[in-house]
């Protein structure tokens, strides 16, 4: 199999991890092929890894500070190379209650964006956004699915 084959058959078959640590290692590599301006929308249920994805992504940016879940929040925002914008509105009913939390910014271009649960705001992010798809294997085994493009 190819190089662009095996990386065909990952986008739609999915990575599965065994471990957070390689979710986060996951995240790290996918971190290298992204830009200032890049949005990721992070599907799946709790507990699916979308935060540890994300702790792996700071990481690989510089983010030295502990990344955890904005929940309550809504949007925390990390310091590295430029701004890494974690994003949470699983507590977000609806896109009203999205206006004036400013997430709109953290689309200008200045840094990296990733939402969890970003069901409730879908018809407002931008064209180019990355959907990465987590779902559970077993109680420490996940698939992660990434869909895009124009990217990878």
């Amino acid at each position: 199999m190819t190089k662009a084959q095996r990386h065909k058959a990952e986008r739609e078959e999915g990575i599965v991890t065994n471990s957070p640590e390689e979710t986060r290692k996951l995240a790290a590599d996918l971190a290298k092929k992204l830009k200032p301006g890049a949005v990721l929308a992070l599907h799946g249920e709790l507990g699916s890894g979308k935060t540890c994805f994300v702790q792996g992504l700071a990481a690989a940016f510089g983010v030295k500070e502990f990344v955890s879940s904005p929940t309550f929040t809504i949007i925390n925002e990390y310091q590295a190379k430029f701004p890494i914008y974690h994003v949470d509105l699983y507590r977000v009913r609806s896109e009203a209650e999205i206006d004036g939390l400013g997430l709109e910014d953290c689309f200008e271009g200045r840094g990296i964006t990733a939402i969890e649960w970003p069901e409730v705001f879908a018809s407002l992010l931008p064209e180019d956004t990355i959907h990465i798809h987590f779902e559970f294997v077993d109680a420490d085994r996940r698939r992660i699915k990434v869909e895009d493009g124009h990217q990878f």
